[in-house]
């Protein structure tokens, strides 16, 4: 419903619901204390058709704007494979390399699937990205506009130091609850291994590490940026 309501109002050249005053953007972050070049941090909700720009301040990092997301393809799940117009689910990073500024749509960068998790499962596909515009072939669609303030933040964060940004990208927000109602789903076991990702974050506000171990998503808890590593494969898993 929602993703037919932005398209709605996209097709008729109107302003998506929840979008941020766009032309405001310096005083948008004088307003909330941050300033242009400092890290940020991505997540992405499926259900909700949002994208959430975090950004470093006091060694933590702080809620500056959420974006309505004009399309994405497919349903809540993974991408499996090329060519089954799903958008992809679960832990990736994003750095200068992964950003076209002169993409077909606008601006854009990629999201790095398949990631070494999803080459585990054996799923594949290319070109899955963040882009202006509202089409989706296995993409998130955030508008040229929206894609211009994103693209504003992500790069002056690169060009200030930051290596890459996290994106996570989740079904839905992964509560108890949520989870809960869903238990029944395909892809239950999935999203529960997406939650310490997500549970993580929560309770810090600081991005975790992530690494693949065994096939499997391994978290690490981070507080800042000098403690920031890359986790450590349990003894069993680095023998197989």
């Amino acid at each position: 419903v929602t993703r037919a309501k932005n398209r709605w109002y996209y097709d008729r050249g109107a302003t998506l619901p929840g979008t941020p005053e766009l032309g405001r953007l310096d005083q948008r972050l004088a307003d909330r204390g941050l300033a242009l070049g400092a890290p940020v941090f991505l997540r992405i909700f499926k259900l909700e058709s949002q994208l959430e720009i975090w950004m470093e301040k006091d060694g933590r990092y702080q809620l500056f704007a959420s974006y309505p997301i004009c399309l994405w393809s497919g349903r809540l799940g993974p991408k499996l494979k090329e060519g089954d117009l799903q958008a992809p689910e679960g832990f990736y990073e994003v750095g200068a390399e992964q950003l076209n500024p002169n993409s077909r749509w606008r601006r854009s960068f990629n999201l790095g699937f398949p990631n070494a998790y999803d080459r585990a499962q054996g799923r594949d596909g290319s070109f899955l990205m963040v882009h202006g515009g509202c089409k989706s072939i296995g993409c998130y669609a955030m508008t040229n506009d929206v894609i211009d303030e994103i693209w504003r933040l992500v790069t002056a964060a690169l060009d200030r130091g930051q290596q890459h940004f996290q994106v996570q990208v989740f079904p839905f927000r992964l509560t108890e609850a949520n989870l809960k109602a869903r238990t029944s789903d395909r892809w239950a076991s999935f999203w529960a291994e997406l939650k310490p990702g997500y549970n993580a974050f929560e309770r810090t506000h600081f991005p975790p590490a992530v690494s693949v171990c065994d096939g499997r998503y391994v978290v690490s808890e981070q507080t800042s940026a000098a403690a920031q590593a890359n986790v450590a494969c349990p003894a069993t898993a680095a023998k197989d």
